[in-house]
């Protein structure tokens, strides 16, 4: 008998998938978002403590974009930073105030308020906040998908040691400066009350009115 018979088959090495690359769009959002000090720190502080499923997303982001284009400092009139994770084992919102307490005891020379929101939890109190009901979400990504504008519905975070986007309608409306509502969820009179007040503070913003197409 061949010796050979008896060997087991080699067995196919696997193939470890390459990391998506980073479009240009979002190089060139990665690279405006490091100019903002504070928003790199949250970045690099929320990828220690290791979050489930986590994004820096919403204002601090566009408007770090709008800022630039601007050509405004780069963090001129910009709130708070908005750190969103998605942990359904952990709803309380003690657990929220713990992560904003853990960052802020880390860098105490941020000058911006961190809001920090467990998307696995908005829905067992929005109605009360905006008298709309919503279903729960499934993620961090299915959340983000419904903030209020296409501009601002985008997240980054810094997962081995890699930025990633989140971008469920592209970043067009982001640099071409449009403010286009995100239907899904917010109510008209809550995005014309926030392009109003963009628009105020970035003249250069397109506002695309609720009823258009």
């Amino acid at each position: 008998m061949n010796s050979l018979a008896l060997l087991p088959p080699p067995q196919k090495k696997k193939r470890t998938r390459p990391k998506p690359m980073t479009t240009p769009g979002e190089q060139q959002l990665i690279g405006i978002i490091k100019q903002n000090e504070e928003v790199l720190k949250v970045l690099e502080l929320a990828a220690r403590l290791d979050l489930p499923n986590w994004y820096v997303g919403a204002g601090c982001i566009t408007q770090s974009v709008w800022n630039k284009l601007h050509n405004y400092p780069i963090a001129q009139n910009i709130l708070d930073i908005d750190l969103v994770f998605y942990d359904p084992k952990r709803m309380s919102s003690e657990h929220e105030e713990e992560i904003r307490k853990e960052i802020n005891s880390s860098a105490e020379d941020l000058s911006l308020e961190i809001d920090v929101v467990n998307e696995a939890s908005v829905h067992l109190w929005y109605e009360d906040h905006t008298g709309i009901k919503i279903d729960p979400y499934t993620s961090c990504e299915d959340a983000i998908s419904t903030w209020p504008s296409t501009a601002t519905s985008i997240g980054i975070n810094f997962v081995d040691h890699s930025f990633n986007v989140y971008a469920p309608f592209g970043l067009d409306d982001l640099f071409n400066l449009i403010v286009r509502p995100n239907k899904k969820i917010i109510p008209r009179e809550v995005f014309e009350k926030k392009a109003t007040r963009w628009k105020s503070n970035w003249p250069k913003l397109k506002v695309i009115d609720w009823d258009s197409k």
